[in-house]
C-alpha cells in the first residue's frame, strides 16, 4: 500500500526517537512481546487516524505484532513528526499518510487514504476518521467490525451518533478508562500543556494569573501544576459540581467574562467551540497569553480574533502570533490555537501514553472475539485494572490482595458490621 510522508530520509532518526520512547512504555513492550507469540490480529486492517508521534509508533508496532495491517493517518498535522512517519514506512512497513503541517484538505486526503486499506477496525482520536466513513465512504462503513476513541470530544459526538442511531458500528470509548483519565488527561495534559506553553513563549508562570477553562480531568491536572509552578490559577466551568469541586481545591471559580480583565495565560481544555471569544479579547490585557488544549482549534476563537485585529505578527517566537488590535494591545495566540502540548511541545510524555496505548492494544484483542451491536461501550473493567498492575509491576510496586475472608465480608450482605 502506498504512503504520503515528507521525506522518508528522516527514517534513521525516526527509529532513533521511537526507540527512545519504547524504553519509557514498558507495558506496551509487555504486550508486544505476548502479540508476537499469540497472534491475536492476523489477518486484520486496522486504519487509524492519531497523532503521528513516536509513542504512537510504538502503538503501531504492538498491533503490527498481534498481525493486523496498519494505516495511519494524522489527527492533527502540527502534531506531525516528520522523522516518525518515515520510519513507520521505511522501517517498520505501515502505510502512514501525514505531513507537518499539511492544510485542511490535505488532512482529510490522508484519512481518505488511509481508509483504502478496507479496515476491519478503525481507531480514532476525535472521530473525524469514523465521521467519514459515515459521511463519504459508506461504501467501506459495513466492513467495519469496531473500534476505538480516544478523545473526550470523540466519545461526545460517538454518543450523540448512537443516540441519532446513526452509528453504524460498535466503538468503544477508550477515553474513559480509569488509567487513561488519571495518566493521560490529568498527568499527561497537566505537564504537557505547560510544557508547550514554556517552550513557545520562555515566560514565567510563577506570579502570573493563569485561567483554565474547563475543571474536568484535564482542567484539574494543569490546576494543579500552574499552581505547584507558583502560578495563580482561576478555574472557568459551567457545571456546578465541577465548579464546586474547584473551589474546594481552592481555587478562584469566575466566568470567563470577568476571568478575561485578570488573567495572564488562558488554557481551554473544555472540548467545546468558542469557550474565549470576542467579549473576552475586549477586556484582555495587553500581552496576554491564548494557549488551547482540548479540541483542535475551536475553543478560542480565532476569527473573531482577526476581525478585531490590525496587525497579525506571524511567529514572534515559534508558534506564537502577536495579534495588535486597534487600542495598542497585544495578544499571544500560540500554535494557531490549536493543541499546544502537541505543536509547540511533544505531547505526553511516553510513560503517559504507554497506559493509553496499552488499553488500545487490548481492546483491539478484545474486540476480535466480541459480537457486539452498533453503539458506544466502555472498556472492559478488567482491560483497565491489567493496564494498570502491568505499570505497578514495571515500577516494582506491590500492592496488598484481598484475604479470602475479606472477599466473603465484601459480597454477603448477611454479615453484620
Amino acid at each position: 500500500m502506498s504512503s504520503d510522508v515528507s521525506d522518508p530520509g528522516l527514517a534513521e532518526s525516526g527509529v532513533r526517537r521511537i526507540e527512545w520512547a519504547d524504553r519509557s512504555m514498558p507495558v506496551l513492550r509487555r504486550i508486544r512481546e505476548q502479540f508476537a507469540v499469540e497472534r491475536p490480529l492476523d489477518g486484520l486492517k486496522i486504519a487509524a487516524c492519531m497523532h503521528v508521534t513516536t509513542e504512537t509508533a510504538n502503538l503501531i508496532r504492538t498491533l503490527q505484532a498481534g498481525g493486523a495491517e496498519v494505516a495511519l493517518a494524522a489527527s492533527n498535522p502540527l502534531s506531525t513528526q516528520d522523522d516518525t512517519a518515515a520510519a513507520l514506512v521505511k522501517e517498520y512497513g505501515a502505510a502512514v499518510f501525514a505531513r507537518q503541517g499539511v492544510d485542511r484538505d490535505g488532512y482529510y486526503r490522508h484519512i481518505h487514504q488511509a481508509l483504502e486499506i478496507g479496515p476491519d477496525l478503525v481507531l480514532d482520536d476525535g472521530c473525524d476518521l469514523v465521521n467519514t466513513l459515515h459521511t463519504e465512504r459508506l461504501d467501506l462503513a459495513d466492513g467495519v467490525r469496531a473500534g476505538c476513541e480516544s478523545t473526550t470530544t470523540g466519545v461526545i459526538r460517538l454518543h450523540q451518533m448512537a443516540r441519532e442511531n446513526a452509528l453504524r458500528f460498535p466503538m468503544v470509548a477508550v477515553n474513559d478508562t480509569d488509567t487513561k483519565h488519571m495518566f493521560d488527561n490529568r498527568y499527561g495534559t497537566g505537564q504537557s500543556t505547560l510544557d508547550g506553553i514554556v517552550r513557545a513563549t520562555n515566560t514565567l508562570l510563577a506570579g502570573k494569573t493563569i485561567v483554565i477553562a474547563g475543571f474536568g480531568y484535564c482542567g484539574r491536572g494543569l490546576a494543579e501544576r500552574a499552581r505547584g509552578m507558583g502560578g495563580r490559577v482561576v478555574v472557568t466551568e459551567i457545571d456546578p459540581v465541577k465548579a464546586l469541586d474547584a473551589v474546594l481545591q481552592g481555587y478562584r471559580v469566575q466566568p470567563m467574562a470577568q476571568a478575561a480583565e485578570d488573567g495572564d495565560i488562558f488554557i481551554t481544555v473544555t472540548g467545546n467551540t468558542d469557550v474565549i471569544g470576542a467579549e473576552h479579547f475586549a477586556r484582555m490585557k495587553d500581552g496576554a497569553i491564548l494557549a488551547n488544549s482540548g479540541h483542535f482549534d475551536v475553543e478560542i476563537d480565532v476569527r473573531a480574533l482577526a476581525d478585531l485585529t490590525v496587525e497579525i505578527r506571524h511567529e514572534v517566537r515559534p508558534q506564537a502570533d502577536e495579534y495588535v488590535l486597534a487600542d495598542g494591545r497585544r495578544l499571544v495566540l500560540l500554535a494557531e490555537g490549536r493543541l499546544v502540548n502537541l505543536a509547540a511541545a511533544e505531547g505526553h510524555p511516553a510513560a503517559v501514553m504507554d497506559m493509553s496505548f496499552a488499553d488500545q492494544a487490548l481492546t483491539c484483542e478484545w474486540l476480535v472475539g466480541q459480537d457486539l451491536a452498533p453503539g458506544v461501550y466502555d472498556v472492559p473493567e478488567a482491560i483497565d485494572t491489567e493496564v494498570a498492575r502491568l505499570k505497578l509491576g514495571s515500577m516494582d510496586i506491590e500492592i496488598d490482595a484481598l484475604t479470602q475472608d475479606q472477599e466473603i465480608y465484601l459480597s454477603s450482605w448477611r454479615r453484620g458490621s
